[in-house]
């Protein structure tokens, strides 16, 4: 049995950064990936290659090379498109492996040939996280568009933002053609629905996030933690917990299996959001303390204080040239319950991820991704 996970305490000495999608180079983090990639046949950064070796890919490769040398956020996206040893780009796509591979075939898959399973996962499974890693990465590109309006001559020149902004635009656009190419080989309608559904949840939640950030810059009232969990869901949750699911349905794995797959992506999801929403509060000091006013840390607070006292300790955090001082707000939002609350939210999802998992065999994969919740919760 897996062993509850306890969030009552955050120590002042020894926090360190683990989290789902982008690593702090943490040791014991490489280790949970190396092992889990061994269990599902290959690193899972290797997983788009047949992607990134078209001819396609090659002509836009060409094309974003001019902006090498410019400041435009396409370039950082592109180095770490296969890897990059600071950020797993692709763990969605190892979680929906490990998953099909801790289910193991069903009963119910007489038509589906055991044989041609590798490592104990269906070809068609294997085609699924590659199409996952592909959405995802279609809207990390896409959300490298850089805002014209706020442009400034710091930022470079006018052209090479332009130009960026066509390149991402094309690129993610292509990588998403890409993926619903690859969702309609996979020939099963169901599956075909629960990812279409997931890319409007993405839409759906990136709109928000656009909303949220207006509304931030211009200081005005917040959202509160269920229409937090909401947003954080569809932009952030979504696409994972429902690859999850359609992986069981690919396997013809009963409505059960197909509803804790889905649960474990979902509350892994969340736990990984909160997890990054909390690095400014329990990283060491050091370095620029900036974070979102959308953050579940600072979202617990404003509702602990009130709008009031909120208001107050912005105004009190405004420099002479009427800036925010962060550090000034980050030492407000400490001094609460904001971060310990968030924590244990944190936790909660944590415990809600394994408590799905358990209803697969023991097996290495699900211990490997007993291990992926686990790390989540880990500061």
């Amino acid at each position: 049995m897996f062993s509850r996970l306890s969030c009552r305490t955050l120590s002042s000495r020894g926090q360190r950064t683990l989290s789902l999608f982008s690593s702090s180079g943490s040791s014991n983090w490489t280790k949970v990936v190396s092992d889990a990639e061994k269990i599902v046949g290959y690193p899972t950064s290797f997983m788009s290659l047949r992607c990134l070796l078209s001819d396609e890919l090659s002509n836009v490769a060409m094309h974003v090379r001019k902006l090498v040398g410019t400041q435009h956020p396409l370039l950082n996206t592109a180095r770490g498109f296969v890897y990059d040893s600071k950020n797993n780009l692709q763990m969605r796509g190892l979680v929906v492996l490990l998953l099909s591979k801790a289910a193991g075939p069903s009963h119910a898959a007489s038509d589906l040939l055991t044989q041609d399973m590798v490592s104990g996962i269906y070809p068609s499974q294997r085609n699924l996280a590659e199409i996952t890693e592909l959405i995802h990465t279609a809207f990390l590109v896409h959300r490298g568009i850089v805002n014209l309006k706020e442009w400034t001559v710091s930022d470079g020149p006018l052209k090479d933002m332009q130009f960026g902004n066509k390149m991402a635009v094309l690129s993610g656009d292509f990588l998403l053609a890409n993926a619903c190419t690859g969702l309609a080989q996979l020939d099963n309608t169901k599956v075909v629905e629960m990812i279409s559904s997931a890319i409007g949840d993405i839409v759906q939640g990136l709109y928000y996030e656009n909303s949220n950030n207006v509304e931030e810059n211009s200081l005005t009232d917040g959202i509160d933690m269920a229409a937090w969990e909401e947003q954080a869901f569809l932009s952030h949750g979504a696409l994972l917990a429902k690859s999850c699911q359609a992986a069981m349905e690919l396997a013809k794995h009963n409505e059960k299996s197909q509803r804790m797959a889905y649960m474990y992506g979902k509350h892994l999801s969340l736990g990984h959001k909160l997890n990054y929403d909390l690095q400014p509060f329990v990283k060491s000091m050091g370095e620029p303390a900036t974070f979102s006013f959308s953050a579940a840390p600072v979202v617990f607070h404003r509702k602990i204080v009130g709008e009031e006292t909120w208001q107050q300790q912005l105004q009190q955090a405004k420099t002479m040239r009427n800036q925010l001082d962060y550090s000034k707000l980050l030492a407000a939002v400490k001094s609460e319950k904001g971060v310990s609350s968030a924590v244990d939210l944190c936790c909660y999802h944590g415990n809600k991820a394994l408590e799905a998992i358990q209803a697969f065999p023991s097996s290495e994969a699900r211990s490997a991704l007993e291990n992926i919740a686990s790390a989540i919760t880990k500061f």
